[in-house]
Order: structure tokens, then sequence, then C-alpha cells
């Protein structure tokens, strides 16, 4: 056996177990956190497109636990468009092609494998060690079968030397064929190479052993392990259950999971699921429920759990996938659908419709999807599978389910992208056939654009027996003839006979563009006399007179100023056309009205004091107004007047007037007038109490003024009386706790922590934290400790299962043990299930450790933290090659280099660059391609000139100025290195120094070859030469970062932009425009920009007619095509409302109103709306409210419009009008719908209601109403 032969190298390898962890647990570098390096800007785009490839992929993984195949041919499509990819992103493309793709096939996943390495080869990647050993885990993970001789081969041809993990995959290689002797081979080479062996390499013996058919000398591996000093973990005891569950050996697996249970306790649900798919794959299904049986399908593994399923889906086992599915049943949250990756996955796979109606029947009566029929025709219709979605509409037919016209769209769109007609007419027939309405948008947009005209398309349908004659059909034939002009024939469908009743209404608007594309009165009149007299169109109420007379104000107001003067004698022959015909409109009526709104705006303090005087005077009740002062005043934060007002009234006070003034004084730190009141109105011996709120003020109050005891009888009252404890609530606990322990006061902490608790007010772990926090505050390390071994012992361990604990208190307990050499109860702290990484707490502590030269405590750090979710591995890898470095400790930074290719991580430039420079400065070859930034220009830190450092140091200071001086005076003794220029010049640019930035670059230029300016200072220049109106420059200077390569920034596109407008520069804003088109979405640019620009351009150049035609089909065509971004109109009106410029605000008002009457298109007259409220200017907003108006938008479109919108405007009309019932209504509405209102509507909606002298139904917002505002306003000039 080849134990005999390997037991002495066992036995003498040191232990060094790296268990396999998700690979791409990594998050991208935050900004700034890179130290700066002189770097080309070709490699600056590098950067930023690997981390945003890993950006992307890591988002997959760390969501899903998996990486679509389209997202990561996606990653590699983007990589080979920027060409000359670097090695880190080769690297990560392919990592990516194992067992994260477990929707595709293991050939193809190899087969993708060697595509994606063939083009990065092609394209200039250099492979070394690292992205081999990638392509043999992608290998072992896919089981694809090869010659581990030849491979070595390749590397040897190219002359890459491989280390321990790739003899460990080779091993593995072997071992998966059975080919112990081949495996013997290579552990003997890595025994002359005194290299360690892991638990990895057992675990592959494990299984090499078992495939050759010697099952006693696998199970025996175990045993040499332990003799090697090496402990057995999840790996080998996998590799042992697949080994039993391959050969179907039940007895075997459930003795060898009681023996795990008995030494280790458990073994994880995620190494379970793993023994099912081996049982599956090798034909024993049988056994799987033993294994479900012990599987405790914790929330957590719920990633995990879909990723086996789509795995066995993938290799033909559905059912046994879908067992596994319905397993996790309990786990279920109400009003969430459970399943849809597994239906989506079924249709993927071309599963036939039986099969998918099976699984769909049983997903509902299991109440674990709601409509699993309708998620299957999306998925159909979205992979464009016709005949599926087809077969699903019936399906949903049979079983009483709607079937709409726009399921069928989809199916009309892919028919008419291929140009296939006879797909159109059978999706035409199932329609029809289904009972499915056939309505105008359906001919208008799906069908008649597969046709030259009507004619042929209603001759070609009726020759192929789907020309269904239904109101539909007449409408979309009226919609297209008048949409394109054609009022003759629109005329002959109007008087024709055959044409159904149908309400005018439907095609309206087309008509509208039919009369102003159009020049032939007589048309015009003949239309309207049709309309006017024929009873067919005018179907509902008010009748002809008053639908006509809307058409014809609408046809008007549709027109723009010049229009109308072009087709002002056209207009006078129509009308007299019209009187002649005895056709007759409502001239004299407006169709919208916006007069007597009532004024019902909030009244102000002194106009309160005045009603209420009045009111006493006159000896009537003067409750609700004295209420409606004390909350004025309140809200004003004027508690001297408040007080005053109290007293002058004290005998109509009512309770909500006296809990206002005590939160108040709580806020002012009056603890005294706070406690009387409260003893006055709320004594504990009253049954009257106030909210947890206003409790919680008060006992933070009294905690910062020293008066403990008062401040635990009040929680003692909450807890009598009774009080309902908020989540809200629990959060203020902890603040006021909080607050305590950052004044360092550690006896307040503890009472009031152990009252909270002890009363049962609040216990959540994270109520813990302040008692550490309060030692932390005074730097008192041993109490530290000991306040974090008593939470421990009393408390936290009590929730750590029952809900997971508090992430702070937790990493307290973590470093703790870290820092005291307790690595087991590390492990068992850091495993707890729903533990998230928090990157600014590992940093603390791994800088601690780096300080403090702990080596063997940061090591530990990183190998326990491999598992935990969204922990940035690369970031951990940096801590210790960064102590490495300060050690000079080259050979523990080559074992570093092995554990990252081990763990599979992709490590960043700067990762490399620092090993990389521990090999070099230890003489020693760097086995990797380094990246070429640290090629350029680098010099070692001693070899730069004090000056040099004086000069970023001052750079960094925000003190350019003497930075500049500092050059002026070492200018010719020495050369500067890249990033001394490229800082002075940025300094100096934020200064506005251009001349002086400009004399720099300049000497720049000639000590160092090719100099230029990177993005951020070429856009620094920008903002400069835009500050001092040099736009022919800074025109110049964006069309050359263009040419170059580079990308502005966005506030460098944005000064220019606006420059511009302001100046009435339409030829170079027209260039511009084209210049941006292609970076818009690279530098996050609102695309309404331009427009808004060129709008105002317009206006500044007294042209309103050309800005309005500028910008309406525009805002029509963003609101209609759902492939363009909306567009808004709110920066413009900003300006012109700043620069006062009413006609112009009165003129996109107009245009505004219009595209909302007419078209439906809303977002302008709300830009409208805001602007006329950030201005002050209420009245005109008002105007715009009517409530009536939005309440029949929800009413007919709901799907069409932002709900959360229409709803705040809705509540805010009736404030408006002070109906208060409405208001209440419509809040209801809100919470009915799960509509989450913003937290100013909410401030707003309080007022009104207590102004009402009503309930509040909710938690108001703590903050002031111009606090809100404020975070409005700042909102809105982001998005502008």
């Amino acid at each position: 056996s080849v134990i005999c032969f390997l037991f002495p190298f066992y036995f003498h390898s040191s232990r060094n177990v790296i268990h396999q962890a998700r690979f791409l647990t990594v998050v991208p570098q935050h900004e700034g956190s890179i130290k700066e390096e002189p770097v080309s800007e070709i490699q600056n785009r590098r950067a930023w497109q690997f981390d945003w490839a890993l950006n992307k992929l890591d988002n997959s993984v760390r969501k899903t636990g998996r990486i679509p195949k389209t997202l990561l041919l996606k990653v590699f499509q983007e990589t080979c468009r920027e060409g000359r990819p670097g090695s880190n992103q080769t690297l990560l493309l392919l990592r990516s092609c194992g067992a994260l793709l477990p929707e595709v096939l293991s050939s193809e996943r190899t087969e993708l494998a060697h595509m994606i390495w063939d083009k990065m080869k092609e394209l200039g990647a250099v492979y070394d060690t690292s992205h081999y050993n990638a392509l043999l885990k992608v290998y072992l993970q896919n089981e694809h079968k090869f010659s581990p001789t030849e491979f070595l081969a390749r590397m040897e041809a190219a002359n890459v030397q491989p280390n321990r993990v790739t003899y460990q995959r080779l091993i593995a290689a072997y071992c998966n064929e059975g080919d112990i002797e081949g495996a013997s081979k290579i552990l003997g080479f890595m025994k002359s190479k005194d290299l360690p062996i892991t638990e990895a390499v057992f675990s592959s013996l494990v299984k090499g052993h078992a495939r050759s058919g010697d099952i006693k000398s696998a199970e025996n591996i175990l045993s040499v392990m332990r003799m090697a000093g090496v402990e057995p973990g999840p790996d080998t005891y996998l590799s042992l259950l697949n080994v039993y569950a391959e050969k179907g050996d039940a007895d075997s697996i459930k003795k060898t999971l009681e023996e795990v249970e008995k030494t280790e306790g458990y073994l994880m649900d995620r190494v379970l699921l793993q023994v099912i798919f081996s049982l599956a794959k090798a034909g024993y299904p049988q056994y799987i429920e033993d294994i479900k049986e012990r599987m405790r399908f914790e929330r957590e593994l719920i990633p995990d759990m879909m990723n086996l399923c789509l795995t066995l889906i993938t290799h033909g086992f559905e059912d046994i996938s879908f067992r596994i599915l319905k397993s996790y049943n309990h786990l279920s949250r109400e009003n969430v659908d459970q399943g849809s990756f597994f239906l989506q996955h079924c249709v993927n796979r071309n599963m036939p419709m039986s099969k998918l109606k099976q699984f769909c029947n049983e997903l509902k009566e299991a109440k674990m999807h709601s409509a699993p029929l309708i998620f299957i025709l999306r998925c159909a219709l979205e992979t464009n599978k016709s005949d599926l979605a087809i077969d699903v509409m019936k399906a949903m037919k049979e079983e009483g389910l709607p079937v709409r016209p726009h399921y069928c769209w989809p199916l009309l769109v892919g028919f008419q992208k291929e140009k296939n007609l006879k797909g159109v007419f059978e999706v035409l027939k199932v329609m029809h056939e289904l009972g499915v309405e056939l309505n105008a948008e359906t001919y208008t947009d799906y069908v008649f654009k597969n046709f030259a005209d009507i004619e042929s398309a209603c001759a070609q349908m009726k020759e192929n027996n789907c020309l269904f004659e239904t109101d539909g059909l007449f409408v979309a034939q009226i919609r297209h003839e008048a949409g394109h002009g054609r009022l003759k024939n629109v005329v002959s469908l109007l008087s024709s006979a055959s044409t159904p009743p149908i309400d005018f209404r439907q095609f309206r608007n087309s008509l509208m563009l039919g009369f102003r594309s159009s020049n032939d009165v007589q048309l015009w009149s003949e239309i309207t006399e049709l309309l006017y007299k024929d009873e067919r169109y005018c179907l509902t109420p008010p009748g002809p007179t008053e639908a006509v007379g809307y058409f014809l104000y609408h046809l008007i107001d549709s027109m723009s100023d010049s229009e109308v003067q072009a087709k002002e004698e056209r207009l006078r022959q129509y009308f007299h056309q019209l009187k002649k015909m005895d056709v007759r409109s409502l001239s004299s009526k407006k169709s919208v009205s916006t007069e007597d709104i009532a004024d019902s705006a909030k009244s102000d303090v002194s106009a309160l004091e005045k009603k209420l005087e009045k009111r006493k005077a006159e000896n009537q009740p003067i409750t609700d107004v004295l209420k409606q002062l004390v909350y004025a005043l309140c809200e004003e934060e004027n508690m001297q007047k408040a007080l005053e007002v109290k007293a002058k009234y004290e005998p109509d006070m009512v309770v909500g007037g006296y809990a206002a003034l005590i939160n108040l004084c709580c806020r002012h730190d009056n603890v005294e007038e706070a406690m009387n009141l409260k003893e006055k109105v709320f004594p504990k011996s009253s049954p009257v109490a106030l909210d947890s709120g206003k409790y919680i003020a008060l006992v933070e109050v009294l905690a910062k003024h020293g008066r403990l005891e008062d401040a635990i009888n009040v929680l003692t009252e909450m807890k009598e009386k009774d009080v309902p404890i908020s989540d809200r609530a629990v959060a203020s606990f902890f603040r006021l706790l909080n607050a305590a322990a950052i004044r360092g006061e550690v006896e307040t902490v503890n009472r009031l922590h152990e009252t909270i608790v002890n009363l049962g007010l609040a216990e959540t772990a994270a109520l813990y934290s302040p008692l550490i926090t309060v030692h932390l505050e005074k730097d008192d390390m041993p109490a530290v400790l000991e306040a974090l071994m008593d939470c421990y012992k009393k408390h936290v361990s009590d929730f750590i299962s029952s809900e997971y604990g508090d992430m702070m208190a937790l990493y307290d307990l973590f470093f703790a043990f870290l820092q005291t050499g307790k690595y087991k109860e590390a492990r068992k702290v850091i495993e707890t299930p729903g533990l998230r990484a928090h990157s600014g707490r590992l940093q603390w502590f791994a800088k601690r450790c780096i300080s403090g030269n702990q080596m063997e405590t940061l090591e530990h750090l990183v190998e326990l933290t491999q598992n935990v979710f969204e922990c940035d591995r690369d970031e951990m890898y940096y801590y210790l090659l960064q102590l490495c470095d300060n050690n000079s400790d080259w050979r523990r930074a080559e074992a570093v280099w092995t554990k990252i290719q081990e763990e599979n991580v992709v490590p960043r430039e700067k990762t490399l660059r620092l090993l990389a420079d521990i090999f070099e400065k230890n003489g020693q070859v760097v086995p990797f391609e380094v990246p070429k930034t640290r090629q350029e220009e680098m010099r070692s830190p001693g070899s730069f000139d004090i000056e040099e450092r004086k000069i970023r140091m001052l750079c960094k200071k925000n003190n350019a100025r003497e930075a500049y001086n500092v050059f002026l005076k070492d200018q010719g003794k020495s050369d500067y290195q890249y990033r001394t220029y490229d800082a002075l010049i940025k300094a100096l640019l934020s200064q506005d120094c251009i001349e002086e930035a400009m004399k720099v670059k300049r000497s720049a230029e000639t000590h160092i070859k090719g100099f230029t300016l990177n993005s951020a200072a070429s856009s620094l220049l920008i903002i400069s030469q835009v500050r001092r109106d040099y736009l022919k420059d800074a025109v110049a200077a964006f069309q050359g970062m263009l040419d170059s390569g580079l990308l502005p920034s966005r506030p460098a596109v944005i000064a220019l932009t606006q420059a511009l407008a302001m100046k009435g520069d339409l030829r170079n804003l027209k260039a511009l425009e084209n210049m941006v088109e292609s970076i818009t979405k690279s530098i996050g640019l609102s695309p309404s920009l331009i427009s808004n620009a060129i709008a105002l351009a317009h206006t500044k150049n007294n042209d309103l007619d050309a800005a309005v035609e500028y910008l309406e089909p525009l805002l029509i065509s963003g609101a209609q095509n759902p492939d363009q971004p909306v567009k808004n109109i709110s920066f413009l009106l900003r300006k012109v409302s700043e620069k006062g410029l009413e006609p112009a605000l009165e003129k996109f008002g107009v245009m505004a109103e219009r595209l909302a009457n007419q078209f439906g298109i809303y977002r302008p007259v709300t830009d409208l709306f805001l602007q006329y409220v950030s201005a002050d200017r209420l009245d005109d907003a008002r105007s715009l409210l009517q409530a009536k108006k939005i309440e029949t938008l929800l009413e007919l479109i709901p799907d069409s419009i932002d709900l959360e919108t229409a709803y705040r405007h809705l509540i805010r009309c009736y404030e408006l009008d002070g109906d208060v019932a409405s208001v209440k209504a419509v809040y209801e509405k809100t919470k009915e719908k799960n509509i989450q209102l913003p937290e100013l509507s909410l401030k707003s909606l309080a007022a009104f209601l207590k102004k009402a002298g009503e309930p509040v139904p909710f938690t108001e917002p703590p903050e002031s109403f111009k606090f809100y505002v404020e975070e409005w306003r700042k909102r809105r000039l982001e998005a502008s």
C-alpha cells in the first residue's frame, strides 16, 4: 500500500490545513485606500476594469453563490474589448469556469475555460503558476479527464515552475482516476522538495484508494493523518462520505456521521448537501432521505441549497432537486414565492410542459409559489421559447387563470424581428382561441408594423384566417391612419357603416397628431363633424358638445406659438367651417378647473396666538387652538415661549400638549421642567402613560445629568404601565447606553443595562456592546477583557443560537479570544450562523497585530475568517504580507502566496506589488508577472530627496502655493517622480492656479518622457478653465482627453456643460453632446444634462419656441420608449427660476402641463411642482395639485405611474384642501399597498393630523420639518 511508502513523510509533515472557501468573497477596494503609484492612464483604466469585473462577479457570488454564464461572458467580452488583459483579470475569468457555474454542464464549463485561456493568451496575457493552478482547479471541479504528465510538460515548455498547490491538484487528478501509482510519484517528488502535506492531499488519497478498489486503505488514511499531526477536517470527512456514496454503502455513511457527531459535534449542512449530490450521481437516490434527516436546513444555507438544486437539474436529476427544494418550505416568508430559480432553470433545460406543470401544481399545493404558471410563462418569453409560452397560456386558460394581451406581445416582437409573418398569424389565432382581447395596442404596436400599410395587413390576415373584426382592430386602424397623417382614410373609416360604436377618447391623441401634420381644412372639418354628429363616437356623458370642445381645446393647446401662427389662417377657416356645420363647442368653459382651491396652509404661530386670544375673549372653547399653538412652538423649538403659553392657559391644556412639552424640554436638556411636567400630568400612580420615545428621552436626559435613580424609576414605570416597545425604542435604548459609554460612565451603563434587561423591556445582543465600549473609552484593557468574558458567559452565548447575536459584540469576543490564544473558542464565535464580515473591525484588529508584530495571531485571524460571508480575502492576505515585509520574512511571504492560490483568491495589483517588493528586497525571483505600474519610475522610499517629500506633504495639506514655491527653488537640481508632478499639478488646479500648474506640467514633460496629465488632473484643469471663463480652452482640453482615451470626471463635464448653456453657446453644446454620448453611463452622467443645457442655451438666446420644440419630442420619446431613460427638466427649471426668467418658466410650465394632460407624461409637471415648492411659490405649486386628477390616474393606469409619488402628492393635495377624512383614507391605502412614504411626507402628514386634533397613526420622524426639506433639496440637486 502507498500508505506504508508514505508514512515517514506524513509523520514529519507540518500542519497546514487550508479549507476550501467560496471563491470570489472579495469586495472592491475603497477609493483612496491604495497607496498612490506612478501609473499611466491605460494602466489606471486596466485597474478600473479589473475592479469592475471583480465587483460584478463578486456581487453575483455574494448574493447567490454562483455566476450566471451570461454575466461571465459579458465580463469576458469587456476584457477582450479593452485588450491587453492583466494577470489577475485572466485569473478571475479562469477561476469562474468551475463549480460557480452550476447551470452549465461540466463539459461546457471546461470548453469555456479553454476558450478563455486561448483568447487571453492571444491578447498578450502572461501565464504564471497561479494560472495553471486555476486551470487545474477547474479541471477537478468539472471532472475533466486529462494527463497530469502532459500538463506538467506544458508548464515546463512555458518555463513555468509548479508549486505545492500544483502538486496537490495533480495528486487529486490521479486519485480521481484511482491511479495511486501516479499519485505516489508526485508525493515522492514533493518529499524530495520538502513540501508539506496538507489536508487536501490526504482527502485526495482517500478518494484515490477507494477508486482503486482498496476501501480499507482509504479508511486508514484518517489514522495516518492523526499520526502525522493533521486532524481530519470537513474536507476529509466529505471525501470519505463521497467514497461510500459512490458505492451505495449507506451503513458506512451512517457510521461515519455518527463518529463525527461524537468527536466534532456535527458536520455542516454544506458538506451533507455535497454527499446528496454524490448519491444522486451514483444512482442511489433511496438513501438521500437518511441524509436529509440529519440536516438542519438553516436559512444561511439557502444559496448552497439553490446551487445544489441547479446542479442536480443540470445533470438530469430534477426530481431529486425538487425534493431538496421542498425541504426548505418551512423557511418560506409570507408573500415571498419560493422555487422561482428552480422553475427558471427547468425552462432553460427545455423540460417538457408535462413535467413543468407537475412542479407548478406541487409548488402551489405546498403554498410555496403563488403563481408558478405565470412565472414559467415569463421565463419562456424571456428565452424566446414561443411553443412553450403558448402551451403555458393554454394551461393557464384550462386552470381559469386570466390570459392578458400583453402576455403575447413578446412573441409578436420576436416574430417581427425574425420577419416571420406565419408566427405573427399563429399568435393572433391563439389569442382568439384563448379568448384573449385583441386590443388596439396589439395591432398598432405589434402587428401593423410588419406590413407596408393597413390594407395589406388586413388582406394577409384575412387570407390566413386571423382577421377578427373586433373593436380593437377598428380603433387600431383609426389610430394608425391618423398618426401617419392619412386623414382621408380616417374619414372613410369613421363614416363606414361597418365601424362599430367606439368611444372617441380611444383615438383622440392620435387624431390630434394627424391634424397637426395635415393642412387639409376640409378633412379636419369632416372628421370633426362626424365626431359631433355620429352618436357611435360619443358613448358616455356629458355628450358630443363637451367631447368636441375638449378635443379642440387640447388640439390648440398642443401646438407651439410658432405652429399656431403658421396655421392661423387654416385654423380660422376650420372654425368657420365648424360654425357652418352647426358644430358647437364649449369655448366658454375651462376643461380643467384650477381655481377656488382652499388655501389651508399651515398657520404660523402669531396667527394661532391671535385666534386663541380671540376665542378666549369670546368665551369660546380654546382647547384645539391651544394644542395647535403648543405643537407649533415645539416644532419651532421655542421652549421658553411654549412654557409661557402653558402657564397662561394651563386650565385648558390637554395631555397631548404636555407630552410634546416634555419632549421639548428633554431636547433642550431642561431636566427639571421635564420631570415637573411628567410628575404633574403623568405620575406613576396614574394609568395615563407617555409613549416609549418620550419615556426614553426622559431616561436619557436624567442619566446625562447624573440622576440615575430617577432614570431607573422611569424605566420601571414603563414596565408597570406596559408601554409598547417598538424596534425604534430598542434602538433608542442602545443610543442612550452608548451615549453613557462614550462619557465613560461605567456605573450608569451597567445599571441602566441591567434594569432594561431584567425588566424585559429589551433584550438584544446589540445592548451588550456599550458594556465593553465604556471600558475602551477609558482605555482600561483588562476591564475590557473581563467585560467581554462576562458578556459571553452571562448573556451573548444565549443569543447566538436564537437570534445570531450582534455583530459588534461577537467581534469583540472573537478578538478577545484571538488575543489570548484561545483559537478554538475564537473559531466557534466566528462560525456563528449569519455572521458577516465587518471590514472596519477586521482592519482595526489586523493593523493592531501588525503594529504589535503578532504574526501568529494575525495568521489565525486570516485562517479563521476564511468562510466568513463577504470577507475580503485579498485584503486579509495583504495584512499578512505587510507584516512579512516589516520583518523581511520572504519565506513566510512565499507561503502566503501559496495559500492565496490554494484558496482561489484573486489578488489585486497592490497585493502583487507588495509581494514582488518582498521577494526583490530579499534577492528572490518573483514567480509571477509584476504589474507594470510598479516598474515605471518607482524608487525606494529613501531615494527621493527631502524637498520632494516636502512638496507632497504640502500638497496633502492643501498648501499648493507653498509647495509650488519649494518646487521653484528646487527646480533644475533634481528630477521628481511622476506622482510628485501629478500631486503638485492637481493641488494647484484645485486652488485655481492654472498658470502655475501649466508651468509644472511643462517641467514634467521635459524630465519624464511621454508625461501626460491623467484623468483627475485633466478634469481639474477643465474646471479651472471654466471658472476663469476660458471656455474655448476648456472645450479643447475636453476633446483632448477623449482623444487620449481618458475619462473626464462627472463634475468637469457638468461644469463645462452648464457654463456653455449659460453663454447660449449652442454650437459647442451640440459638439459636446456628441462627445459625451459614449461615456454618459461610464461616469454616471444624468441623461437629462445635455438636453437641459441645450434648452437653457435657447432660453438665454431668447428663443423659447426653439427650446420647447427641442425638448418636447425628447420628453415624449423618453417616456414612451422603455429603452430610453426618462428625462427630467429640473435643472432647466431651477436655472430659469434662479435667474428670474419668468416668461421662460411660464412657457416651460405650459409645456409640462400639456405633456401631463395629453400624453400622460407627469415627470415634467412634477419637476415644475418641486421647483415651485423649492422657490417658496406655494400658490403656484398648489395650482398644479389636483386630487381628483391624481385619483383618476391611479384608477385608470395604476401600472404606468410611480405609486409612491402619486400617493405622496395625493395626500398633499388633501392636506392643502384641509380634508382630514380624505387624508386619513389615502394614508390607509398606502398601508394596504405597502407603499413607503418618504420622511418629509410623513413629517408633513403628522403636523397636519396634530393640527387637526387627530392621532398620528405612525411614529413621527424625529427631526424638524426644515431638516427633511433640506435633505430633499440636497437629493434633488444631486439628481439634477
